[in-house]
């Protein structure tokens, strides 16, 4: 039975706004010329894989159902209470793996000595995991040869499958362009291609490693270990990605339209209206944001505990609750982007095309929707890109101190929360911690590069640098020669 949280229709409205935005570059040729620029770029083809990555895991964790009960003859079907998702299904086996308490990565023992009794004696050693290196008679001796051999198996299935792809890519590419598979090969290989082929190859070649090196050690390992309820750190790390797309993309969503209605607004309008904007903004922007958020989620919470019956199970509420922590980032972190838009716009109405539209008899509203706004998109969408990674950290940071998503949902930010009790043991567990940082780096670090193209794409400041720069080498070079 499918089940549709809040989040689960934002997310999938979101890669509908997406493809249709998708469409829209296709049929306008500056906004393709744009966008061709950034995926021309390496670190930007390449951040782009990354998330995508990423994307496709929030995709999959966003898709819940029930799933259906076992048949009772005479009765209606039945269907489980919680609902999951096929992401959730995917990592069922490792999920369902737990130990006792906690494991380091790799390991066949458990972490802390325990009171072990064998042969009518007692005494205190590390026990066996009941799931990780089971397979093993003897840890010890076979445990490294065991991961090496399973390592080195995924590492030749990988290359194996990228060998088959590129093979098929090259041939293809050679009967299109008319020339020999090895000319392909060679220009391919030195990166003398318009797109960044060579550095999406590779890519795809680390990530299908290390796709098939997770699957082949998971069978028979905890390869990020276990945490102290001895659940495995790698299943809460993958789902904590949709938790962080999600604040990131969904907080983004509730700024941009703020942001740009208000800005817009005030700085064509200018006179009281602009007063008044100004005068909100700059009273949210004196709050400080830790204490506003942390007000208004202590709120909500004591809403929910009150008002269970809204909510039929323990996701939904924590769904809830982390659609209302997107809106209440977004409500109180709009203020910069507002000011930007208004600057500028404050710049537009003075230009002459602007000017002569009002001469004209133009209404307002047809003004700022098709001369205004148009205008303003790229600062928009620069903005935009750059501020999802700063969503991202927020949630960490909110979570760390209490009052970010529900305790039960899978999030970075619960992670490190719960590392930090961890770091004060001895031995220390180290690895919540190290996962979460992984993780969140790999999601801050592409979406950081990939704003860095869009920022030199869409900004025309850094387009006549760039180009003014390129044409002053080609000048300095035809006067080497000349010279020469």
């Amino acid at each position: 039975m499918p089940v549709l949280l809040i989040t689960d229709a934002l997310v999938l409205g979101i890669l509908l706004l997406a493809l249709l935005y998708a469409f829209h570059v296709r049929r306008h040729p500056h906004l393709r010329a744009n966008w061709s620029l950034i995926f021309q770029r390496p670190s930007a083809m390449v951040s782009a894989l990354v998330l995508s990555v990423f994307v496709l895991l929030a995709v999959l964790d966003s898709i819940h159902y029930r799933p259906a009960l076992n048949a009772v003859a005479g009765q209606a079907q039945r269907y489980a209470a919680d609902p999951v998702s096929f992401l959730d299904q995917a990592l069922k086996p490792l999920a369902d793996a737990r130990e006792r308490s906690y494991s380091a990565p790799l390991a066949a023992n458990g972490f802390r000595k325990e009171s072990i009794e064998r042969d009518g004696k007692t005494f205190r050693d590390y026990p066996r995991l009941q799931f990780g290196g089971a397979h093993l008679a003897n840890p010890e001796a076979q445990r490294a040869q065991d991961i090496r051999t399973r390592t080195w198996s995924a590492v030749a299935q990988a290359l194996g499958c990228i060998a088959m792809v590129m093979a098929l890519a090259i041939g293809g590419a050679a009967v299109v362009q008319k020339q020999r598979w090895t000319d392909v090969a060679r220009r391919y290989w030195q990166g003398d291609t318009r797109w960044p082929w060579r550095a999406m190859v590779i890519t795809l070649a680390l990530i299908t490693i290390l796709v098939f090196w997770l699957t082949q050690l998971s069978q028979v390992y905890h390869v990020f270990g276990t945490d102290r309820t001895g659940n495995s750190v790698l299943v809460f790390a993958l789902k904590s990605v949709r938790t962080a797309l999600v604040i990131g993309s969904l907080t983004t969503l509730v700024v941009l339209p703020l942001a740009l209605a208000l800005g817009v607004t005030a700085g064509y309008l200018r006179g009281w209206v602009d007063e008044v904007i100004q005068y909100i903004y700059t009273l949210l922007a004196s709050i400080p944001d830790v204490l506003l958020i942390a007000a208004s989620v202590l709120m909500l919470q004591v809403f929910i505990d009150k008002n269970t019956g809204f909510f039929d199970t323990a996701l939904e509420r924590a769904d809830a609750r982390l659609f209302f922590l997107c809106l209440i980032l977004g409500i109180t972190s709009f203020t910069g982007l507002c000011r930007l838009v208004r600057g500028e716009t404050l710049k537009l109405r003075e230009l002459e095309y602007i000017q002569s539209a009002k001469a004209f008899g133009v209404s307002t509203p047809r003004i700022l929707v098709k001369h205004i706004m148009p205008n303003l998109m790229h600062l928009v969408l620069i903005n935009t890109v750059m501020q999802f990674s700063g969503f991202v950290l927020a949630e960490a940071v909110l979570s760390y101190v209490g009052v970010g998503v529900d305790p039960k949902t899978a999030s970075f930010g619960v992670m490190i929360n719960t590392a930090r009790m961890e770091l004060a043991a001895t031995p220390v567990v180290w690895w919540t911690l190290t996962t979460a940082f992984v993780f969140m780096l790999m999601i801050v670090l592409s979406a950081n590069l990939l704003s860095d193209a869009v920022r030199d794409a869409f900004d025309p400041r850094m387009r006549l640098r760039v180009s003014s720069t390129g044409k002053q080498s080609k000048s300095s070079t035809q006067v080497s020669e000349v010279s020469a």
